[in-house]
């Protein structure tokens, strides 16, 4: 699965699938998460409706809730698909920075 898939909705699934990498976590906490990593806010209905897509996706899947909060998680093929993301984002990021230095 290619998140370049979810179209206009592959930043946020990135955001979300990178914030669950380091584990399992309720909709407020990627919330928090992603603004402490990137400085972006996702809103309720960008999250919850990339949460949808992701987990029918079968890139995550929900937990039972806790405390009337669902937590979700990273699975094998999420993990597979944001290694192949991030790969990408690196060698353009890595790209981008030598040509910069020549300038």
């Amino acid at each position: 699965m290619n998140l370049a898939d979810f179209g206009r909705f592959s930043d946020p699934a990135l955001l979300i699938l990178s914030s669950l990498a380091d584990g399992p976590k309720h909709g407020y906490g990627m919330m928090t998460d992603i603004e402490t990593m990137t400085g972006v806010r996702l809103g309720p209905g960008t999250l919850y409706g990339a949460l949808a897509r992701l987990e029918g996706s079968g890139l995550i899947k929900a937990m039972a809730a806790q405390d009337r909060r669902r937590p979700y998680q990273l699975t094998a093929k999420g993990a597979a698909a944001l290694r192949e993301q991030l790969t990408i984002l690196q060698k353009l990021a890595s790209t981008g920075l030598k040509r910069l230095a020549a300038l």
